[in-house]
């Protein structure tokens, strides 16, 4: 009868850690522990400087206002667009100009794309942002959960309607792959970027990207995942950043 007791027992553990094992996660819980794990707060108070292709970066983010700076050279003129949480303006050879409300949309959703890759999985916990759990797919052998991410028109950016998926390691939480879909002149296009070159700064988490397309013309963006495992896109670029550089604000 003791031995019953013990095998009963020990059933009971099983289950019990079997029952622990299949807690799910909400989308919003998968993203704030991969954001907590790629730096979380520090991301917050900071100040990150890098070189991304031609041009120069820096982002100054202090107490919920932020900075974001694009710096290049155009033939002989130095142009420096700033992009604040109230406004962007361009200087020429440190000059202010007066440029159209469309092309001051067209310049702030540039410089604000760069910043948003570069620091990625932050800043998907803002308002804006809808998140949706889509499941769980398999890449390279190993498990993730696939977010979809939309954004509200309002505080959602110029490209708002944009739609973005992320696979999150299970294991880890690590953001290692996204896609997305934009608008262009003759559709919707589409990308998939697998992260590589991991680099932890002042404990915040930078990675490389290799940047794919697809050419087949009636695949979804939320197939884009199987495309890539059975190697069906092109490797089109790579987006990465050099020099990085990071300041904590607030120590």
């Amino acid at each position: 009868m003791k031995y019953l007791y013990l095998v009963l027992f020990g059933l009971m553990l099983f289950n019990c850690k079997e029952e622990k094992a299949e807690i799910k996660l909400s989308a919003d819980e998968i993203v704030t522990k991969s954001i907590e794990k790629s730096g979380g707060e520090a991301f917050d108070n900071s100040i990150i400087r890098f070189n991304f292709r031609d041009k120069f970066y820096v982002a100054r983010r202090d107490k919920g206002q932020f900075s974001l700076i694009r710096m290049f050279k155009d033939d002989n003129d130095s142009v420096f667009d700033l992009l604040t949480n109230n406004n962007f303006d361009r200087f020429i050879n440190e000059s202010r100009v007066i440029i159209e409300d469309s092309m001051k949309a067209k310049f702030s959703a540039s410089v604000n794309s760069v910043h948003y890759f570069s620091v990625l999985p932050y800043g998907l916990n803002a308002e804006a942002v809808n998140k949706t759990l889509l499941g769980s797919e398999k890449i390279k052998n190993k498990d993730y959960y696939k977010v979809k991410v939309t954004f509200n028109a309002e505080g959602g950016g110029e490209d708002y309607e944009d739609v973005f998926v992320y696979w999150f390691d299970k294991e880890d939480f690590g953001l290692d792959y996204l896609a997305y879909s934009y608008s262009e002149d003759n559709g919707v296009g589409m990308r998939f970027r697998e992260a590589y070159n991991e680099q932890n700064i002042e404990g915040m988490r930078f990675v490389d990207y290799n940047n794919y397309k697809t050419e087949n013309k009636e695949l979804e963006l939320f197939d884009l995942g199987e495309a890539f495992e059975e190697n069906e896109l092109k490797l089109l670029s790579k987006i990465e950043l050099k020099n990085i550089e990071v300041e904590l604000l607030n120590q």
